[in-house]
């Protein structure tokens, strides 16, 4: 229950709404026994006289159960002598009008809380339910890297969809099931012991074995619930990567491979639904069946009284009757509460994994701010590796770079250059070891701080499927035009954005993949340059791109590397021959650093031989 207590705190902004639920549930229950409890005096009205029906309420009275306290029943007395003195004035037809008026304003009233319990409890159920995946959202955008590198896409995003979906159900349930179907239980035991305390209890025999079967069924379905959200997480898992991989799935022929994997995760989903399904199902036909045996019980002990003339009318067990069975359906749906809390904590146990999981990279306590980036970056024996693994990814990396100045990274796939700018703008933190800025240790600075003077373009280009406009100005509203297309201009963009029809809003598509890759690195250029960021990341930006692309792309990266500390990994060497700083890594550590053309000198040098090996010199 402790994880269920926690989706309940989401209540606490919504009290208002809740209360105003709880209030139209209590009118709402109300109605409801009155609308039942009017047939009564509408069968006497019918088939008795009424004097008789006036002295058999009385002798009803008379033969109350002693275990009742007196003052209970002498406001008992009251109301119904009250009730019979205003229905039963006057004649017959005159009676019959006046229950007829009554029962229909009774289903009115009752229908109309309905209505306002429903409208004020959705209202806070979906607000809980925007609260919990906003929360969870907000929450992943604080973890780290790393937490993403051992994470599936997929299964991410079933848990803020699929799993706070199912969470929803059990905010209702809570507060429609444990708070109206109680009072509802209430209100016709009520008007079910006003009529013969013997029968009311014969007919409670049937709840205690409801109950402990249910907690038994409800243990097992939190197991399956579990199960089941794995499952659709696995499916999702599977939809995500065959349509970001499509091209790959098409160009191997791939299709039917791919499809026996999805059927495979549809097919073990379908088992588990039914599984928890024929669980869940089993919980109401049970209960219903044994409220049904006590029921037929009832009707012949209940009957029996009736025909021996113990002190109970048929109108009174007529109207017994309707009571007893409008408790089946509050009964039913509370049999089925457990069953509905299980499945929900076993959802919100995998919501709140991501919300509890602790942000490896966070703010101290004293983080200090910073403005403007004015002497250096310096690595001191900084040394890294994943934390699901002891292999060194970095080992003991010295170097620094003077603002202005551009440092290039080459080396062997693997070598560790890509994790190496990774630390910079603290996607990950040095396992051993420090970098400074300007003195000022990266883990001493807030994060948003430090990312403000930053801007990076990758191989991987990340464009969203909006506007041309809308992801140059990412994230920045209301941003002047001009500023846009200059950016553009700047970054070699602008040409081909005008021969759009729609021009700068023209959307580009999930990712960007309605423009070539050469388009989409030069948005994502004219993007850092409209940032405009002291320090620029370049993560092998033109080694996915055509020749005449590659030109264009790397005519924009020389304009935004002017003025600006730059990191650069290059594929191609001849685009780093003008970096101040070259270091040349092999298995994370640095096996030469200097210029381009003292690195030529070095003639067993691994630089030169990559030179060479690109250049066939």
């Amino acid at each position: 229950m402790k994880t269920y207590f926690r989706i309940l705190a989401f209540v606490k902004p919504y009290y208002k709404y809740i209360t105003g639920s709880i209030i139209f549930s209590v009118l709402y229950a109300l109605a409801n026994g009155a609308s039942v409890y009017l047939f009564i005096p509408l069968l006497d009205t019918l088939f008795l006289a009424k004097g008789e029906s006036v002295h058999k309420v009385q002798e009803t009275a008379a033969h109350a159960p002693s275990l009742i306290p007196d003052w209970i029943l002498s406001i008992k007395d009251y109301a119904a002598s009250s009730f019979n003195n205003f229905v039963f004035s006057g004649t017959k037809y005159d009676a019959l009008s006046k229950i007829v008026i009554l029962v229909l304003v009774a289903f009115f009233l009752k229908n109309l809380f309905n209505y306002l319990q429903a409208y004020f409890l959705v209202f806070a159920e979906q607000g809980v339910v925007k609260d919990i995946r906003n929360k969870a959202y907000t929450h992943l955008h604080t973890l780290p890297m790393g937490y993403f590198k051992n994470e599936k896409t997929g299964n991410l995003i079933s848990r803020i969809v699929n799993d706070v979906q199912v969470v929803q159900a059990s905010v209702s349930t809570v507060f429609l099931n444990l708070v109206r179907e109680p009072i509802m239980i209430v209100v016709f035991l009520g008007i079910a012991v006003s009529i013969s305390w013997k029968l009311t209890l014969f007919s409670l025999v049937v709840l205690p074995v409801s109950l402990a079967l249910i907690t038994l069924i409800g243990l097992r379905l939190r197991k399956e619930s579990l199960k089941l959200q794995e499952a659709i997480a696995h499916i999702t898992s599977l939809l995500y990567e065959t349509i970001t991989g499509v091209k790959i799935v098409k160009a191997f022929g791939m299709e039917a491979y791919e499809n026996k994997k999805f059927f495979n995760g549809t097919q073990s989903y379908f088992k588990k639904v039914l599984r928890m399904t024929n669980i869940r199902n089993a919980v109401s036909p049970i209960t219903e069946f044994l409220s049904i045996a006590v029921g037929t019980g009832i009707i012949y002990y209940g009957g029996s009284l009736v025909l021996s003339g113990q002190g109970l009318k048929a109108s009174e067990f007529l109207g017994f009757l309707f009571a007893i069975f409008q408790l089946m359906t509050p009964i039913k749906e509370l049999s089925g509460l457990n069953n509905k809390i299980q499945e929900s904590s076993a959802a919100g146990d995998r919501v709140f994994e991501i919300i509890d999981t602790e942000p490896l990279i966070k703010d101290k306590a004293d983080a200090k701010d910073i403005s403007a980036f004015n002497d250096k970056i310096v690595f001191q024996n900084v040394t890294f590796h994943y934390q699901d693994s002891d292999e060194l990814v970095l080992d003991n990396i010295n170097f620094e770079i003077k603002k202005g100045n551009v440092v290039a990274l080459v080396g062997p796939s693997g070598s560790g250059k890509s994790t190496l700018v990774d630390l910079v703008p603290r996607f990950y933190d040095p396992t051993k070891g420090n970098i400074l800025i300007d003195g000022m240790n990266l883990c001493d600075i807030k994060i948003a701080d430090l990312r403000k003077l930053m801007g990076i373009v990758t191989q991987e280009t990340i464009l969203f499927n909006e506007s041309i406009r809308n992801n140059i100005a990412y994230g920045l509203e209301d941003f002047p035009f001009e500023k846009v297309v200059e950016a553009a201009k700047t970054a070699n963009a602008h040409k081909f954005i005008e021969e759009f029809p729609e021009g700068y809003n023209t959307v580009i598509g999930e990712r960007g993949l309605k423009i070539s890759g050469g388009q989409r690195q030069r948005l994502s250029i004219a993007r850092a340059l409209l940032k405009n960021p002291q320090i620029m990341i370049f993560d092998e930006a033109t080694s996915a791109l055509d020749n005449e692309s590659e030109v264009l792309v790397q005519e924009a990266i020389e304009r935004l590397m002017q003025y600006r500390t730059t990191f650069v990994i290059a594929h191609r060497l001849s685009t780093i021959r003008n970096a101040d700083l070259i270091i040349v890594l092999d298995k994370g550590k640095i096996v030469q650093q200097g210029n381009h053309d003292d690195l030529l000198l070095e003639d067993k040098g691994l630089y030169k031989k990559l030179y060479e090996l690109q250049f066939r010199v």
